[in-house]
C-alpha cells in the first residue's frame, strides 16, 4: 500500500502552515495507508479533511509508543502500512516519533521517508544567514547546565544555529543569547512561516531585543530563530575558557549591550545555568577591583 510494500512505516512530511504545501506523494500515501499516526489528531484530521481523505487516525506520543509500540509493530509486521505525520513539518524534528522509528528499524519493518516541508529549512532560506551548513537544536533546554551548554555552543559555532521557540519565551531566549553572544550578532526571527501573517525580522540581537521590549515587533504563533554563526574570534572560545572566564565574557557582552548590573546578572545567570546571587557577586567583585 501507499509508497511502500505492506508492512511499511511511512514518515510523511506535512505543511507547516499553508495546506497546499503537501506533495502528491504524501497525499497518495495518506489516501492508501491503513492507519495515520499523529501527535494531535485534531490538527491532522483538519489536514485530511482539506484534501478529502478519510483514514483511521491514532494518536502517537511518547506514552503511546511505550505502551502500544509493540502492538503497532505487530500490525505492521502483519501487513499493515502506517503513515506517521507531525502536527506541522517533518516528523521527529522536535516532536514524537523517533522512538517508534528506532523500534521499527530494530524489528526489521521497512521505514520510508516522504520528504517535504520543514520550518527549520524555510527559516534558514529566508534568514539571509545561510551558508555552507547549519546547526539545528530545536527547542533549547529551559534551565541548568544543559541550557548553559546549548547557549555557549551557539555562541561559538561558526555555522548558523536554528532554534524553535514558543512566542511567550522568545524574548527571554533572545535576551540570554545576547548575553552570551554580544549585541551585534545577527539573527532572524521568523514567525507564521507560509501562513497569512508570515513575518521575517532580520536584525542584530541587541536591536531585536530592544524592538521586542519596545513593542515595535510583536511575536505571535510559531517562531523559528536563525542565529548568525560566530566570528572567528569567538569560535572555540568556550573550550579554552575556564568557568570564571566564561562568566566574565558573558558579563562583558551583557554590560556592553547596555544592560544594568542587576539585569545583566539575571540574564547571564539564566544563560549559563548559575545562581543569580553568584553572578551579581562577581559583578561587584569586578567593580571593586576596577
Amino acid at each position: 500500500m501507499g509508497d511502500g510494500p505492506a508492512g511499511s512505516l511511512l514518515v510523511v512530511a506535512t505543511p507547516i502552515g499553508n495546506l497546499e504545501d503537501i506533495t502528491l506523494r504524501a497525499l497518495a500515501a495518506l489516501r492508501s495507508c491503513d492507519v495515520v499516526l499523529a501527535e494531535d489528531t485534531r490538527r491532522t484530521r483538519a489536514l485530511l479533511h482539506a484534501h478529502n481523505i478519510e483514514r483511521p487516525l491514532e494518536r502517537l506520543d511518547d506514552h503511546v509508543v511505550r505502551t502500544r509500540g509493540e502492538e503497532m509493530l505487530d500490525r505492521m509486521a502483519g501487513g499493515q502500512t502506517f503513515a506517521l505525520v507531525s502536527d506541522a513539518g517533518t516528523p521527529m524534528v522536535s516532536d514524537p516519533g523517533a522512538a517508534l522509528v528506532r523500534a521499527a528499524v530494530a524489528r526489521g519493518v521497512r521505514v520510508v521517508a516522504l520528504p517535504g516541508p520543514s520550518a527549520a529549512l524555510a527559516a534558514l532560506v529566508v534568514s539571509g544567514l545561510a551558508g555552507a551548513g547549519f546547526r539545528f537544536v530545536g527547542f533549547l533546554p529551559r534551565d541548568g547546565s544543559e541550557r548553559r551548554a546549548a547557549m555557549m555552543a551557539a555562541a561559538r559555532d561558526p555555522l548558523p544555529t536554528v532554534i524553535y521557540e514558543s512566542p511567550d519565551r522568545t524574548l527571554d531566549t533572545l535576551t540570554t543569547l545576547r548575553a552570551v553572544c554580544g549585541d551585534d550578532r545577527r539573527v532572524a526571527l521568523c514567525r507564521e512561516l507560509t501562513k497569512l501573517y508570515e513575518t521575517v525580522v532580520r536584525d542584530s540581537l541587541g536591536g531585536l531585543v530592544n524592538a521586542l521590549v519596545a513593542g515595535t515587533v510583536i511575536v505571535r504563533g510559531e517562531v523559528t530563530l536563525v542565529l548568525e554563526g560566530a566570528p572567528a574570534s569567538a569560535q572555540g572560545a568556550g573550550d579554552e575558557l575556564s568557568p570564571q572566564a566564561s562568566l566574565d565574557a558573558a558579563l562583558d557582552a551583557a554590560l556592553a549591550a547596555g544592560l544594568k548590573p542587576a539585569d545583566a546578572s539575571r540574564e547571564v545567570a539564566r544563560a549559563l545555568g548559575l545562581r543569580r546571587a553568584d553572578v551579581y557577586a562577581r559583578i561587584l567583585e569586578r567593580t571593586t577591583r576596577g
